[in-house]
């Protein structure tokens, strides 16, 4: 799937403008992150991981992180031998204090935080949701929830400070259906669409723009369980209009275009990458 990614790298829109005497015309691309520095929470792997090689393509220097140092590691080093910049900061980010040391490791690395991805989640439970016990259920909506607004509180303000910035939260289709399996991360990831929704009213007219990614079931290690088994996929699949699951590049372009300048005019809002499955045109 790289050769998607470089596809998206190359299908930039271009946007002329004069400079302030007018007497002259620049050209630069939507999708050019240069300068750009963006923080990737769960970037290890999957969702996060392309996308952190996406924008890092895209010019931007990316700070990758994860519980993990080594597969963190691993990531930046192939950003590196690629041409990129990145730089490495563990982050469990169920930790506050692990979460205030990753804001504040990429502003003293790079000198500024310009765009954040809250990818990281976690889901330890599958079930009946009546049937989820306090602990699983404190663990989601800590990960998947307050962990992101802990993230926002360290990083909009010095965005505003700028007068621009993007957050985007990687959520989910989970957020917008029902699940009899699920029901404990859908919750979470709708909750993460209504703080997204809240962020941008409060923080969109001091010029930081927030919204949302939600996938549908992509082939990462996080959805293994639904991909793994065969009987499973294949109902899935019947249940796609595009008849297959996504791949973690092509959720990395949606977080490309949010994240970019290419989407100026968008806040609080949630872009659906589902091959179809939310219309219900089957």
């Amino acid at each position: 799937m790289a050769e998607h990614a470089r596809t998206c790298l190359a299908m930039t829109i271009v946007n002329d403008y004069a400079d302030n005497k007018g007497d002259r015309v620049v050209t630069k691309t939507s999708f050019d992150l240069t300068g750009q520095v963006a923080v990737i929470t769960g970037s290890s792997r999957g969702i996060g991981r392309a996308s952190a090689e996406l924008l890092a393509q895209l010019g931007a220097q990316v700070v990758i992180s994860s519980r993990k140092a080594g597969p963190c590691q691993e990531v930046a080093d192939g950003i590196r031998k690629a041409g990129g910049e990145a730089h490495v900061i563990p982050c469990n980010i169920s930790r506050r204090n692990e979460v205030e040391a990753l804001i504040a490791g990429a502003t003293e690395h790079y000198g500024k935080v310009d765009i954040l991805v809250c990818n990281a989640a976690v889901n330890p439970y599958y079930g009946a949701l009546l049937d989820i016990t306090n602990e699983a259920f404190d663990k989601i909506m800590g990960a998947n929830v307050k962990s992101n607004l802990w993230l926002c509180a360290l990083t909009i303000p010095q965005m505003a400070a700028r007068g621009k910035g993007s957050v985007v939260m990687v959520s989910s289709t989970g957020g917008l259906r029902g699940s009899t399996v699920i029901g404990a991360y859908g919750i979470s990831k709708a909750a993460d669409i209504a703080m997204c929704r809240s962020l941008a009213g409060e923080w969109s007219p001091k010029g930081v723009r927030v919204n949302c990614v939600a996938p549908g079931l992509i082939k990462t290690d996080f959805a293994r369980t639904f991909w793994e088994d065969e009987e499973c996929l294949k109902r899935l699949c019947a249940r796609t209009p595009l008849r297959r699951i996504g791949e973690p590049d092509e959720i990395a372009g949606a977080v490309a275009y949010l994240a970019s300048d290419a989407s100026t005019f968008m806040t609080g809002q949630t872009i659906i990458v589902d091959g179809g499955v939310t219309t219900a045109a089957i």
